[in-house]
């Protein structure tokens, strides 16, 4: 079983992720694995690229056909492509209402996960100290600030822990991140042999 230590840790991290991923994102790919599992959902997305496609080839065939030379057969086309749209209408609304839904449900599972588990363990555990300071090891006033607001006097309490990872996890990566973006900068942009001779040409 993870500690209490770690556990705000990876808490912390993976709030860090939903923050810099995106939650639309997030609900939108998981949208898309959802419908790819097999569900009366995905039966009805599949359906509706079905139609779509049915759809546009009417359309294309119309477009392609003259409705004064060949109006009986364009006639034709037009009823097929409206009872086509019509279809596909109907399940897209019914696919826009259940991804409401699931968006909900989504959102309702990721702050249960993160932001509400975490504000759930600084108070469960407020009294609970992280870990021990080494007895001595700082000023009172210091260990006082550590252990605040309900931890025992000499430890560090979930709620300052909980705002050194945030800031740890940030901080490490934006040093990652900038590391990168130098890196990727320095590197020197390779020139095809024989440019720069066209061009003094």
């Amino acid at each position: 079983m993870l500690s209490l230590l770690w556990t705000v840790f990876f808490i912390h991290v993976a709030i860090y992720l939903v923050n810099t991923i995106g939650a639309s994102t997030i609900d939108n790919l998981l949208w898309i694995l959802y419908l790819k599992a097999p569900t009366p959902t995905s039966k009805k997305a599949r359906e509706q690229n079905r139609l779509k496609r049915e759809a546009l080839a009417l359309k294309r065939d119309m477009n392609n056909t003259s409705s004064q030379d060949q109006f009986a057969k364009w006639a034709k086309l037009r009823r097929r492509h409206d009872k086509t749209m019509e279809e596909y209408e109907a399940i897209n609304k019914q696919l826009s209402s259940q991804k409401t839904s699931f968006d909900w449900s989504v959102k309702t599972a990721r702050w249960l996960s993160t932001t509400g588990l975490k504000l759930f363990l600084q108070f469960w555990y407020s009294k609970t100290p992280v870990f021990m300071l080494p007895e001595g090891w700082v000023p009172y006033y210091v260990a006082w600030i550590l252990s605040f607001p309900r931890a025992p006097l000499g430890s560090v309490s979930i709620q300052v822990w909980s705002n050194v990872c945030a800031t740890t996890i940030t901080t490490i990566a934006e040093v990652v991140t900038a590391v990168f973006v130098r890196k990727a900068a320095a590197e020197p942009v390779s020139v095809p042999a024989g440019a720069g001779a066209k061009k003094t040409q």
